[in-house]
């Protein structure tokens, strides 16, 4: 890639970022054509490392939990294989790697997930607690009236709130999801805007519903 292409694509990065940054998760616009540059960015970078995509932004740690949520987020079932195979961790990671502001977002709140369940897990990490004890941290910040009974619950309520809606942009824009909103009788459009149908059928099919 030429040095004036990279500098295409930092840019683009950067200015995705801002947009998301500036505004709700799912409540901003983007052009159709700049999240397919990402998913294609990705496919590239996974095609380079011979089908393994490579964090650029996340550490190792960082990343590996994302897929986890995206996993628990959207799951696998009978219509389609869900966010994880859909690498929307994978696309969220690369919008990272252009945006100081978005990767702030996530390494604070992947580390307070981390500190979260150490605390209620006698010491364990998110990704070292087992799959009961996940789902039951994630219960715990998934619903926004969880505030009310514990607030110091409230930077994890507000990261999860972010990230479901950032992995249902990032499934809903990809060719597995784009399928998925076929099943569910949608068209293209020009412009992105993740429907709010969609969000919600996604919410429907995660266990915190």
């Amino acid at each position: 890639m030429s040095d004036a292409s990279e500098y295409s694509r930092r840019d683009l990065l950067r200015h995705i970022g801002i947009s998301l940054t500036m505004g709700t998760a799912g409540e901003y616009v983007l052009a159709a054509q700049d999240v397919q540059h990402v998913h294609q960015a990705v496919a590239q970078e996974k095609a380079a490392q011979k089908g393994r995509y490579m964090p650029k932004g996340l550490n190792a740690h960082e990343y590996a939990t994302l897929q986890r949520l995206s996993d628990f987020i959207i799951p696998a079932d009978e219509h389609s294989p869900g966010a994880l195979a859909a690498n929307a961790a994978d696309f969220i990671d690369f919008l990272c790697s252009g945006s100081d502001e978005m990767k702030l977002i996530y390494t604070g709140g992947l580390a307070w997930l981390d500190e979260a369940t150490r605390h209620r897990y006698g010491g364990k990490e998110f990704l070292g607690a087992d799959p009961a004890q996940q789902t039951a941290m994630l219960d715990l910040i998934a619903y926004r009236e969880n505030r009310r009974a514990d607030p110091s619950l409230g930077p994890g309520i507000d990261f999860f709130n972010w990230a479901r809606k950032m992995i249902a942009d990032a499934y809903y824009t990809s060719p597995i999801g784009i399928k998925d909103l076929g099943y569910m009788g949608n068209t293209a459009m020009t412009h992105f805007s993740v429907p709010q149908e969609a969000i919600d059928y996604a919410v429907k099919r995660s266990p915190f519903a």
